[in-house]
C-alpha cells in the first residue's frame, strides 16, 4: 500500500466498516468503502467479545470491498476510555511519551501499566518559571484495545495505529478554522447503535470529549420493553414513526418520544458541562452524524433543547468519491456511518 494511502477500520456494535483514503495532487480520494454486519453480541458497549466472529466479518469485508492493503488504523471508544483535561510540562513528543505514565499516574482511575495512554496538547502557558501544556489526557483499558487488535490480527490485518473514535469523527466532519469561524466552538455528536461520541472543538482543536453508552439500539430496546413491540417492529418505528404496528399508536409514540428525550437530555447535559466549565467561544453549531442521526426528529429536538443550529455531518464533502465503486444513492446512504472509518484513515495520512 502506498505511503500516501491509509485504511481506517471501525468495529462497531452492529458491523465492521472500513474506508481506504489516498492523496492525489494534495487532494483526498475515497478509493474503497465497505461494511459487513456482525452477529449480535460480538461487540458489546464498544468492546470485542467474540474475536473469531469479528475476525470473520473483517475477512469478509476485505474480500467484498477489495482493499489493497492490510495495514490498518483502528478506532476505540467504550465505557473504559477516559478523556480528561490535564496539565503537563512542555517537552518534545518523544520525551513526553516515554514519561507520560509516570506523570499521570494520579490522574487515571486504573493502573497505568494496564492502560494505553496519550496526551493531546492544546495550548501553552506559564506556571511560574515552568512552561506548561494544557491538553487532553486519554487513557484506555489495555485489554479493550488488545481485543480489537487481536480480532484484526486473526483476520490477517496489521494494526499500525489506534485512535480514539471521537477524534476520528472530529477529523472527518468538523470545520478547521479556514471558513471564517475562528474563536467559535462546535459540538460534533456521532450516534451509533450503543455508543454516542461527543467532542467539542475550537477550530479543529478538541476541548471536551464524552462517550455515552447509549444510541439507536437503546431506542429500539425501549420500544420493545415499554411499548411491547417486536424487535422488527421497533426497528421500523425508529426509521419511520408512522409505521403501523400491532400496538396502540399513541403508546408507541409516547414511548418513542420519551426514549428520544433521554438521549437528547444526555447529549445536552454533556455539552452543558462543557459550556459551564469552558472559557472558550460560544457554541456555534452541532454537527450530527452516525447511524443514529437518522432517528426521527433527533436533529430537531437537539436544536430546540440546546438552542443551537444542528447540521448533518458530511465526511465525503471534501473527498473525491468518483473511484469508490459506489452509486450516488449508496454514498448518500452510507455517509452518516462513514465518519469514523474516514476519519481514522485521514489520521493515518498525517
Amino acid at each position: 500500500m502506498s505511503a500516501k494511502s491509509a485504511i481506517g477500520v471501525n468495529i462497531s456494535t452492529t458491523c465492521v466498516r472500513a474506508a481506504e483514503i489516498s492523496i492525489h495532487g494534495g487532494n483526498l480520494r475515497l478509493d474503497r468503502f465497505g461494511q459487513v454486519p456482525l452477529p449480535v453480541g460480538s461487540v458489546i458497549d464498544g468492546e470485542v467479545i467474540d474475536t473469531h466472529a469479528v475476525a470473520s466479518a473483517l475477512k469478509q469485508l476485505w474480500k467484498a470491498a477489495h482493499f489493497r492493503g492490510r495495514k490498518v488504523i483502528l478506532g476505540v471508544s467504550n465505557q473504559r476510555v477516559l478523556v480528561r483535561q490535564a496539565e503537563l510540562p512542555v517537552m518534545d513528543e518523544a520525551e513526553r511519551r516515554s514519561s507520560l505514565r509516570f506523570q499521570v499516574a494520579d490522574l487515571v482511575p486504573m493502573g497505568v501499566d494496564e492502560a494505553v495512554l496519550d496526551f493531546i496538547p492544546m495550548e501553552e502557558f506559564d506556571r511560574g518559571a515552568m512552561r506548561m501544556h494544557r491538553g487532553l489526557l486519554v487513557a484506555a483499558a489495555q485489554d479493550t484495545v488488545l481485543g480489537a487488535i487481536a480480532a484484526a490480527s486473526e483476520a490477517g490485518l496489521e494494526t499500525i495505529q489506534v485512535d480514539l473514535t471521537p477524534f476520528a469523527v472530529l477529523r472527518s466532519v468538523a470545520f478547521d478554522g479556514r471558513h471564517g469561524r475562528h474563536g467559535t466552538a462546535e459540538a460534533v455528536v456521532d450516534i451509533g447503535a450503543r455508543v454516542t461520541n461527543i467532542v467539542v472543538h475550537e477550530n479543529g482543536v478538541p476541548r471536551f470529549v464524552r462517550v455515552l453508552m447509549m444510541g439507536g439500539d437503546t431506542i429500539t430496546e425501549t420500544l420493545v420493553d415499554k411499548a411491547g413491540l417486536t424487535p422488527s417492529e421497533a426497528s421500523a418505528v425508529t426509521m419511520n414513526p408512522q409505521t403501523l404496528t400491532s400496538v396502540d399508536a399513541t403508546l408507541v409514540q409516547r414511548v418513542l418520544t420519551q426514549a428520544l428525550g433521554s438521549l437528547v437530555d444526555e447529549v445536552r447535559s454533556s455539552v452543558d458541562y462543557y459550556r459551564a466549565s469552558s472559557t472558550g467561544g460560544a457554541l456555534s453549531r452541532l454537527v450530527l452524524t452516525g447511524g443514529g442521526s437518522r432517528l426521527p426528529q433527533i436533529a430537531e429536538r437537539l436544536a430546540a433543547t440546546m438552542n443551537v443550529t444542528v447540521v448533518p455531518g458530511t465526511p465525503f464533502a471534501g473527498i473525491d468519491t468518483s473511484k469508490a465503486a459506489l452509486t450516488d444513492e449508496q454514498l448518500r446512504f452510507v455517509e452518516p456511518m462513514a465518519a469514523v472509518p474516514v476519519g481514522l484513515a485521514m489520521g493515518g495520512l498525517r
